[in-house]
């Protein structure tokens, strides 16, 4: 343990009922044992009575469903047409709240939910009769607004829209969902109906201003927690170094005799990320001459990331992603040579003590993979000590089948389960009551999950502990020893960008497709950007001006995908049964299920036959091979625009737009236990392409040579100092690294200077770009402190080495990336970017 935070008990500060609540209501909930609201749950509840839209934005367990029932509630009691509409990003939690509100017994209520598990026969029956309907904004985007006409009386009777957990509509996915909820207001108001907006969040940074881009309304902030909280031991846990391995080095792939960009067959940790150069032995450097020793290529060093593979939250409760972290343990994804314990391991360890003391405990894996793979070792430990008690530990996470899903959350609640390894599907507000503790198993990303999942525990008003399991990764590292990074400050703002113009031509799209669009309309979707976009959307001939409006052209409607998963999920099928054992978003299918993959699936191990990417599945058959296979494609980068830039002599710094090419190309098969290479087997996948935001630093060679950095030393330099400031980004951005990525070349084609990039994994870019350019100085600082106080003579996980690197980690030169930051910080002045001159958009890629 490097820290331990003592978060003290509160004291509830209680609140008479509102006067205009329902007897009904209030004999219903003092039955449920909730005698009275806390301040905060009635002060937002005052507001959204009183036609305000607001937002509650206090802490997990503090009971912010009851500021939005309060008012809900009592409309569809007092009058017996009114509609209330209810959105979540999960189903679970949708589920959840269905369950809460049905416990009530309320007459007349007739809650239902309206999701992608519901029955053809049963939406019927909800359109018709539900007064209280629980959906996802999937749903409202692809079921509920197109077919409008048929929602006419709802939507006229619709009182109140609840956005629960709103903190989660961030990004590519948030900008979408802004706009969904643009088009239900537009939709609500052609039908007459005025609904009044209550939002919930978790404690966020600025959330008035969030939630008023997330609606397009003003909106009121209620912030000021008033429920009682049971005391919190929060610790902070480092895996241990390990010991010098005695045995034999695992043995690596034949290498060409240059080992530094674009190797075929280099090593790389986590998803198997590779250089852009492609598979020459020998890649070209700038002059179209073979790279000497020590030059990279002028396609560069590239830490790529998976077109969309966020933090967002699909609708069934996950991330959409399958990022496996480099420190996996069990061959699943092995770092050579190791250098602190798994933090997977070290989880696993700690759920198996957790489940001997008797201890509900969720551990919060990043990715589906591991949270198999902890769940996996702690059964067979558990089993080992008593035979059976394994049987008390499951895996949660999304890409299950419904049934599966629903099973375990019972079996939980129950306590049939004592522990689960869940991904982030667990995070949101699903009622947990009964957990004693935490693990998280790696930093999620931003200091809002971070409390989001550490508040699970301790639910029912106990004292609860929480472990944060640092990986063998900069930031994780970074935060362990500097606690004052996590406690003590305020959570990160909710990045969104509604105007992002590959979020916006298309749900305009959506919304001309739905009723024409009027002048006043555009006003609705954001003004200018609005205008421009019809513009440009018209004379492509997607839309067609018309007196009354602009009309969409074609038959079909437009296929707009909210959450940038690439299409319809891929379907895993068991070749023998055709039983569908579960799905995998499609950005992730080409890592996950190309022919040959291991597919992990409730800890029984299965060998893809074969991806059919024009059908979207994927058929496997169970299988217990001896090894894991690793993924490895091929990624190019060129700048397409530059918006603004600083100069600031030497140095460079850059925001722009950027095209992004990959490739899956080929695979690794590694042997489980020793990570030794197998072999590496060619595959044959579509080029997948991504039109993104980057920001960029460039640095003259003459500022390198003066800072002591050779020219055989500055790929490595580079290179070193793009993986740390990807690895501390989220310090400043509500990401995590597997949201980004990056690239670093000692000359690139483009810029024709020394170059570091770091981009946005999302079309048209998420918002972390600009942050990363907002906030340059501090954000290099950060980076610059957590290279240079790393204990490790030349590089290793926690400082500049990289799980996701596509060149295996080679070359890195960290004394050199000091020396860089160094120079690149005396020259950009330590004020924000905004107070620095800068130059118009029309200005050239490099300085």
């Amino acid at each position: 343990m490097t820290h331990v935070e003592r978060v003290a008990a509160r004291e509830g500060r209680p609140a008479p009922w509102p006067g205009w609540t329902p007897a009904a209501l209030r004999d219903a909930l003092a039955a449920r044992g909730i005698t009275a609201p806390w301040e905060h749950q009635a002060a937002a509840a005052e507001l959204a009575h009183g036609g305000n839209h607001v937002v509650l934005a206090t802490g997990t367990a503090s009971g912010k469903s009851l500021a939005y029932q309060l008012p809900a509630l009592s409309s569809l009691l007092a009058d017996q047409r009114a509609t209330v509409l209810y959105l979540s990003p999960t189903k679970a939690l949708a589920a959840d709240q269905f369950r809460a509100i049905t416990r009530l017994g309320l007459d007349g209520i007739r809650p239902a939910t309206f999701d992608g598990d519901t029955a053809r026969e049963e939406r019927e029956w909800v359109r018709q009769h539900s007064r209280f309907v629980l959906t996802n904004p999937d749903m409202l985007h692809h079921s509920l607004l197109p077919g409008h006409a048929r929602w006419g009386v709802f939507l006229r009777r619709l009182t109140y829209v609840v956005i629960d957990e709103c903190h989660t509509y961030r990004g590519v996915f948030g900008s979408h969902v802004a706009h969904v909820l643009r088009r239900l207001r537009r939709a609500a108001t052609r039908y007459g109906g005025r609904p009044t907006f209550v939002l919930a969040s978790a404690t966020s940074g600025d959330p008035a201003d969030t939630a008023s881009r997330l609606t397009g309304l003003p909106v009121v902030a209620v912030t000021e927690d008033a429920s009682p909280r049971g005391a919190v031991t929060f610790a902070l846990w480092e895996p241990p170094l390990l010991p010098p391995d005695p045995g034999p080095e695992p043995i690596r792939p034949r290498t060409a005799p240059d080992p530094l960009v674009g190797q075929d067959d280099a090593q790389s940790g986590g998803t198997g990320r590779r250089s852009g150069t492609g598979a020459d032995p020998a890649p070209a450097a700038a002059d179209g001459q073979p790279a000497a020793d020590g030059q990279a290529a002028s396609a560069g060093i590239v830490e790529a990331t998976g077109y969309g593979a966020d933090d967002r939250v699909e609708a069934d409760g996950d991330r959409a992603d399958d990022r496996v972290e480099g420190d996996g343990d069990a061959g699943y994804a092995v770092e050579l040579p190791p250098v602190r314990r798994s933090a997977l391991r070290e989880t696993a360890d700690l759920l198996t003590e957790a489940v001997v003391a008797g201890t509900r405990t969720l551990a919060f894996v990043r990715s589906r993979r591991g949270a198999e793979v902890v769940a996996s070792m702690a059964r067979r430990a558990l089993d080992e000590a008593v035979p059976g008690l394994g049987d008390r530990v499951a895996a949660y996470r999304g890409g299950y089948l419904r049934e599966d899903r629903r099973a375990i959350e019972r079996a939980l609640l129950t306590g049939e389960l004592l522990a689960l390894a869940s991904t982030n599907a667990l995070e949101l507000g699903v009622d947990l009551v009964g957990l004693d503790a935490v693990l998280i198993c790696g930093y999620p990303g931003t200091r809002a999950s971070l409390w989001q999942q550490a508040g699970r525990a301790g639910r029912s008003g106990g004292e609860a502990l929480a472990v944060l399991v640092a990986r063998d990764d900069p930031l994780d590292t970074y935060l362990v020893h500097h606690p004052e990074a996590l406690f003590g400050r305020p959570v990160e703002a909710t990045v969104l960008d509604p105007t992002n113009p590959y979020v916006l031509g298309p749900q305009l799209c959506c919304a001309a497709s739905e009723a024409p669009l009027t002048p006043d309309d555009l006003e609705l979707f954001g003004a200018l950007p609005a205008r421009e976009a019809v513009a440009a959307l018209t004379e492509a001939g997607a839309l067609r001006r018309r007196p009354s409006g602009w009309y969409w052209t074609h038959r079909g409607r437009p296929e707009v995908d909210l959450r940038g998963t690439g299409g319809a999920p891929v379907s895993v099928v068991e070749s023998a049964t055709g039983r569908l054992l579960g799905t995998v978003d499609p950005g992730s299918a080409h890592v996950q299920l190309h022919t040959g993959a291991v597919y992990l699936h409730q800890g029984v191990s299965y060998l893809v036959d074969r991806l059919d990417l024009d059908d979207a599945v994927a058929l496997v058959h169970a299988a217990e091979p001896d090894f894991s296979t690793h993924a490895r494609d091929v990624t190019n980068l060129s700048v397409a625009e530059v918006r603004e830039y600083v100069d600031a002599g030497p140095v460079g710094l850059f925001l722009g737009e950027v095209d992004v090419t990959s490739q899956v190309v080929s695979y690794q098969r590694r042997r489980l236990g020793t990570g030794e290479v197998i072999d590496t087997r060619p595959l044959d996948l579509p080029v997948r392409e991504l039109r993104t935001v980057a920001v960029w630093f460039t640095i003259s060679p003459q500022a390198l040579d003066a800072a002591g950095v050779s020219a055989a030393d500055v790929p490595g330099a580079l290179h070193a100092a793009e993986h740390a400031a990807i690895g501390l980004l989220p310090l400043m951005a509500t990401c995590d690294r597997w949201d980004i990525g990056g690239l670093s070349t000692a000359n690139h084609a483009d810029t024709e200077a020394p170059t570091v990039f770091v981009y946005d994994g999302h079309p048209g870019g998420a918002g972390f770009a600009e942050r990363a350019y907002a906030t340059a100085a501090a954000w290099l600082r950060a980076t610059r402190a957590a290279i240079a106080s790393c204990g490790c003579e030349s590089g290793c996980p926690s400082c500049v080495q990289s799980p996701k690197c596509g060149n295996g980690n080679s070359p890195l030169a960290k004394g050199a990336a000091v020396a860089v930051l160094d120079a690149v910080l005396d020259a950009l002045p330590d004020s924000p970017v905004e107070s620095l001159t800068r130059r118009p958009a029309s200005a050239p890629a490099s300085a």
